[in-house]
C-alpha cells in the first residue's frame, strides 16, 4: 500500500480512485480510508440510485460500516440527477470533516470536479421527452461539429444531453463548456489515481463478479423493480438491468441474460478505459490488484 499512498500523505489531501468496471477500485479506497482515514465519496453515476446495491456492485451494508461513505443510494430511481447535481453534492463534503476519498468510474464526475463544469441551464421536461424519441444518428446529425466531435457518438446519454443543451438554449454543449468556472478541487492538490487493468485480467474478472452479483440477489433486486421500469430512464440503464429484467419479462433465458450482459459490462469497461487514456493523462497509473 505505501507504494500507492505515501506514509506521510497529509492528513487533508484528498485521494481520487478512477477506474473501469470490476477493477478493484472500490476495495482500495477502504483499504485507504481504514489505514489512513478518510470518508469514501462516491463518484459512479450507477450507484447513486437506492434501487440498485448488489446489480450495480455498491458497497455493502457491512463494508460501510468499516469507514464513513457518502453520496451512494441517495437516489430515487426517477430522479434527474447529473454531474451537475453530484458536483453540488460532493462540494460541502471537500472543505470540512474526514479526508475526501473520491472513487468511482465515472470520468465526467472527475472532469468536472478537478476541471470545472459549466453552469449549463437545466433541461425542460419536454424537451427531453422529445428528445427521447428521437434515434441517436439523427440526434448526432442535429449536433453543431465542435460539440459533436468531442462526444462519444455511441454513448446516447451523453450525446441526448447536449442535443437537449442546444434544443432549449441555442448554444452548443461545447460553447458552453468554453465558459467552465475554475474546479472546485484543482488535481494539482489530490493525490489521483487511476487504475491500470489489462483487457484479459479485466475480462475475467467481468465475468466471475456477474456470477457474485447473481449469486448475491442481483436477479431479485431487478425482478423488485419490474412494475417501475422504464427503459428511458438512466437508472434503468445500468449495466446489467436491462439483460436482467428481460429475462425477468421471459424474454431471454438467464444464460443469455447472464452472456449479454457481460458482453454489455467489457464494452462499457473499453469506452472507460478509452476516457481515462485520453482524458488522465496527468494522473498516477496503479495496477489492478493481485486477485
Amino acid at each position: 500500500m505505501d507504494d500507492i499512498v505515501p506514509g506521510n500523505l497529509p492528513p487533508d489531501c484528498p485521494v481520487l480512485i478512477a477506474g473501469p468496471t470490476a477493477s478493484g477500485k472500490s476495495a482500495l479506497a477502504l483499504t485507504i480510508a481504514e489505514r489512513h482515514g478518510g470518508r469514501i465519496v462516491n463518484a459512479d453515476a450507477s450507484q447513486v440510485y437506492g434501487c440498485w446495491r448488489v446489480v450495480t456492485a455498491r458497497p455493502s451494508a457491512a463494508e460501510e460500516a468499516r469507514a464513513p461513505h457518502a453520496l451512494y443510494g441517495h437516489v430515487a430511481h426517477d430522479a434527474p440527477y447529473s454531474a451537475g447535481h453530484w458536483l453540488r453534492e460532493v462540494a460541502p463534503l471537500l472543505p470540512d470533516g474526514p479526508r475526501p476519498i473520491i472513487v468511482g468510474g465515472t470520468g465526467l464526475y472527475f472532469t468536472a470536479l478537478t476541471q470545472g463544469l459549466a453552469d449549463i441551464p437545466a433541461t425542460p421536461p419536454e424537451i427531453r421527452a422529445e428528445a427521447d424519441l428521437i434515434p441517436l444518428e439523427t440526434l448526432l446529425a442535429d449536433l453543431d461539429p465542435r460539440t459533436a466531435e468531442g462526444l462519444d457518438r455511441r454513448n446516447r446519454a451523453r450525446v441526448q444531453r447536449a442535443w437537449e443543451v442546444q434544443r432549449a438554449t441555442g448554444r452548443g454543449m461545447a460553447d458552453w463548456q468554453a465558459d467552465t468556472p475554475p474546479p472546485l478541487l484543482p488535481l494539482s492538490g489530490t493525490l489521483p489515481l487511476v487504475m491500470d487493468a489489462p483487457k484479459d485480467w479485466l475480462t475475467a474478472r467481468i465475468e466471475r463478479r456477474f456470477d457474485a452479483m447473481l449469486a448475491a440477489g442481483a436477479l431479485d433486486e431487478v425482478a423488485a423493480m419490474r412494475d417501475r421500469y422504464d427503459p428511458a430512464l438512466p437508472s434503468m440503464r445500468a449495466i446489467g438491468v436491462p439483460e436482467l429484467m428481460d429475462h425477468v419479462a421471459g424474454r431471454l433465458s438467464l444464460d443469455e441474460a447472464r452472456q449479454r450482459a457481460t458482453v454489455s459490462t467489457r464494452q462499457f469497461a473499453k469506452r472507460q478505459r478509452t476516457w481515462f487514456r485520453s482524458r488522465m493523462g496527468a494522473w498516477r497509473r496503479i495496477p489492478p490488484p493481485a486477485a
